[in-house]
């Protein structure tokens, strides 16, 4: 289990780390069926298992796009609270620099093209590759190297990100580090503490974006922030 999920576990916490369609040890890898897809299987996931109360969806980077899609949605009740761990939100939010810091390419024609089809009906296309990863050749299979756009448009929040912002209703928290590289994390505060917006935002000095699942200091404020939210 990943450095985070342990830390999680040897605070008591009952852990899972999931095998989100699309990555890991699943197939397609870099696919999925169809929009909405990652929700129906959160559902599926949270009714077979019945976590314990109170229960918290925690999302890294864009998992932290995909945890803020959930808690802005009709699914939210199925968490009792969301922790955004350096969120992706949006490729025009003032978060987003230039291929995510150098984190991804995005083949950025052909998907506005495939988003156009979208809009009139035309989904046939929408397993063709629209993002990859900079992972070195050696990288370990497990690891996903390219999203499809219905992998794309599915593990990110609704177009309209601060519509879904708005739409939470549980108790949500965002933390990043200061020195990360794929987003502007000193800008968080613009979009979840403005327009009558209060959301608690943690930026934690010296840490990028991998150390904030990583770094010890990090990985307190972490668990912290989840204890807090769970006492409330």
């Amino acid at each position: 289990m990943h450095t985070l999920g342990k830390t999680l576990a040897n605070a008591n916490y009952n852990t899972y780390a999931l095998n989100m369609r699309g990555h890991g040890a699943s197939s397609p890898k870099g696919d999925i069926a169809y929009i909405g897809q990652l929700e129906d299987d959160l559902v599926d996931f949270v009714h077979t298992v019945n976590p314990t109360a109170p229960s918290t969806l925690i999302g890294f980077s864009s998992g932290g796009g995909f945890a803020l899609r959930v808690a802005g949605s009709k699914h939210q009740n199925l968490f009792s609270n969301y922790l955004l761990l350096s969120p992706f939100i949006s490729q025009d939010a003032p978060t987003q620099r230039p291929n995510s810091g150098g984190w991804v390419e995005i083949g950025l024609s052909r998907h506005i093209a495939i988003l156009l089809l979208n809009y009139l009906g035309v989904n046939m296309f929408n397993h063709l590759t629209v993002m990859q990863f900079a992972l070195p050749p050696n990288a370990p299979e497990y690891l996903t190297r390219e999203y499809s756009f219905n992998l794309a448009q599915n593990y990110r929040p609704q177009a309209d990100y601060q519509a879904t912002i708005h739409a939470v209703k549980q108790p949500l928290s965002v933390i990043a580090g200061l020195e990360d590289e794929a987003f502007h994390t000193d800008r968080l505060k613009d979009i979840f503490q403005n327009d009558n917006l209060d959301i608690p935002v943690t930026l934690i000095a010296d840490v990028n974006h991998a150390g904030l699942i990583l770094n010890e200091d990090a990985l307190h404020t972490i668990v912290k922030t989840v204890n807090e939210m769970n006492a409330s």
